[in-house]
């Protein structure tokens, strides 16, 4: 299955990635914007999102397991958005307020290289090499 590799690695991706936004909020928000400062709304904001990217690692993982071919693509699809958007939300909240920190540019690049990989599985499945 063309999704396999992808669905695999994204779903343990965003499933570490939430368990950090829930466990500690404070480090994971230093690391990519260079500022650990989170009133308590924003500390539960951090962990909702981080909630939401394991239940995206569960739909990952699920999905890489179901095998089924429209499910499978609308997974792909869905990851490819939520990708592209993160590289905007970061790159406009750098360019409007200077954020950055330690690992904002690797997690741009992460996102970007599973972006490239969610459009070259796509682009496969639609020429039928599935």
């Amino acid at each position: 299955m063309i999704y396999r590799g992808l669905l695999s690695v994204t779903g343990v991706v965003e499933a570490v990635t939430g368990v950090l936004l829930l466990a500690v909020p404070a480090i994971v928000v230093q690391l990519l914007l260079g500022d650990a400062s989170l009133n308590r709304g924003g500390a539960v904001a951090c962990r909702i999102a981080g909630a939401a990217l394991i239940a995206l690692g569960i739909a990952c993982w699920r999905a890489e397991a179901g095998g089924a071919r429209r499910a499978d693509r609308g997974v792909v699809g869905a990851i490819l958005f939520y990708n592209i958007a993160v590289i905007c939300i970061l790159i406009a909240a750098w360019i409007a307020s200077g954020i950055a920190g330690i690992g904002f540019w690797p997690v741009i690049l992460t996102h970007a290289v599973l972006g490239g990989w969610c459009v070259i599985a796509l682009l496969k499945a639609v020429q039928g090499l599935t």
